[in-house]
């Protein structure tokens, strides 16, 4: 049996059900891979400052938030890669111009352009987000990942044209496919997971990622088990190395099963 070191979950719809609860089946995978010694980063599009809750619940301390512009290993921070604040100005204009509304995540708040809109208000509930404040041009030079909005199918193609170095990833959740989460070429799940490999001299044969969304591609591209879960984005099938069973029907715990790392 290979000998895995280090394992990456994504949060809503692989750690998460529809429901927000955790299943059971998922709470003993994690316990019984962290007891062999694995190390266990939650890997999210969330900013950190929202996810505390689900840490507690796994026991769980490192993270890549905001999609990979931020991570923690054990309490010690890693990296932090702002956005160009010309891009984000950039992206608020656009979203103003074409009726859209968007969130930008800083190190601690969720700031929105717009605070009574019902699109937003949707997003703040489906997601539980708590410290949640209303726009203001200063806060453009700290902004870790930007979360799109109410925005129709042909309109990605808005934001990706000016900078071929960005890409728009649906968010794969009921209710909120107008939503979509802005990645970066060099700012992603995959670089920050290659960057922890590097860091912690693990090769990536030991790593193991599971995921469902588009945002997640990267990261099962780059590690030696990548597992997309049975309720992905169908197009995340094509960069994973296994597929498992849903998030409602113990997804990680069969994976990891089947790699030999849980009974």
């Amino acid at each position: 049996m290979t000998n895995y070191k280090i394992l990456f979950l994504d949060i809503d719809g692989t750690i998460l059900r529809p429901d927000d609860t955790i299943e059971e089946s998922t709470k003993k995978a994690v316990a019984e891979v962290k007891q062999k010694g694995v190390d266990v980063f939650l890997a999210t599009g969330r900013p950190l400052h929202e996810i505390a809750h689900i840490a507690e619940e796994l026991k769980i301390e490192s993270f890549i938030g905001y999609n990979g512009a931020y991570a923690i290993h054990k309490g010690e921070d890693i990296f932090k890669s702002p956005m160009k604040a010309e891009t984000v100005r950039s992206f608020v204009e656009i979203a103003k111009y074409n009726g859209h509304e968007l969130v930008l995540y800083t190190h601690e708040k969720n700031i929105f352009s717009d605070l009574e809109s019902s699109v937003v208000k949707d997003f703040i509930h489906s997601f539980h987000l708590q410290n949640n404040e209303g726009y203001s041009v200063d806060v453009i030079h700290s902004i870790l990942g930007i979360t799109l909005i109410n925005l129709s199918e042909n309109e990605p193609a808005l934001y990706e044209k000016d900078d071929p170095s960005i890409h728009l990833s649906q968010v794969n959740v009921d209710g909120l496919r107008h939503c979509y989460d802005v990645i970066r070429d060099n700012v992603n799940k995959g670089i920050a997971v290659q960057h922890i490999l590097e860091l912690l001299d693990i090769p990536k044969e030991s790593a193991i990622a599971f995921g469902d969304g588009m945002n997640d591609k990267e990261m099962l591209s780059v590690v030696g088990e990548g597992f997309a879960m049975g309720n992905a984005h169908p197009d995340l099938f094509q960069y994973a190395k296994h597929k498992t069973t849903k998030v409602t029907d113990s997804g990680i715990f069969n994976g990891l099963k089947s790699l030999g790392l849980i009974d």
